[in-house]
């Protein structure tokens, strides 16, 4: 009765695998043989919590010194939950003074169906192909990927306009960062470092 019992038991065993190796090799095959993509096996992008740009705190000392007085704390103002933006604005504008505008866009990628016979591509996946589609320039030895543009305006290069674009897993942020006056660097740094700040709060 024991012997009987194994085979048995073998038996079931064995035939669920071959049903689990069956299943696998015919959605693999329904793939090859170009089966459209179904919505449900394309993830959706995640939401993100209304107080993504609060968390990221006042933002006053990666803008440009006041030419006068002390400085006030300047807040990112939120606008959406599935991409994320926030702004921020210092100064007068005019150019006697300190200007800066700061826009952060935060957007969480969904799955993305690339077409029949091929398996869609995850969220991970989808945002870091967007962001090696960016013309921007790479920047090396990031904790992040991450991408630079830059475009001076004004007299001897003291005003910028900083694009950068960093990825991290479903995640791609988009800081477009403008001040006045401030050196390359500097407007560079404070542009990677809000992005940074963005992707730290919402792993």
């Amino acid at each position: 009765m024991t012997k009987v019992a194994g085979m048995a038991s073998r038996l079931v065993r064995g035939t669920a695998i071959a049903c689990g190796v069956a299943a696998v090799a015919g959605a693999g095959i329904g793939y090859a043989l170009g089966d459209p993509v179904q919505p449900e096996d394309i993830l959706p992008a995640r939401k993100l919590s209304d107080g993504v740009c609060g968390r990221l705190g006042d933002v006053a000392s990666l803008l440009p010194p006041a030419s006068k007085a002390s400085r006030e704390p300047v807040t990112l103002v939120q606008n959406g939950t599935s991409t994320v933006t926030c702004t921020a604005q210092s100064g007068s504008g005019r150019r006697t003074f300190s200007s800066a505008v700061v826009k952060l866009t935060v957007t969480p990628y969904g799955g993305r169906d690339i077409g029949a016979g091929k398996a869609p591509l995850t969220p991970a996946q989808n945002a870091k192909w967007t962001w090696e589609r960016s013309p921007l320039e790479t920047v090396p030895d990031r904790p992040y990927p991450s991408k630079l543009g830059r475009t001076p305006s004004g007299l001897g290069g003291e005003s910028w306009a900083i694009n950068a674009l960093v990825v991290r897993g479903d995640i791609v942020v988009h800081v477009v960062y403008t001040a006045s006056p401030i050196e390359q660097k500097a407007a560079e740094q404070a542009a990677l470092v809000l992005a940074d700040r963005a992707i730290w709060e919402t792993k």
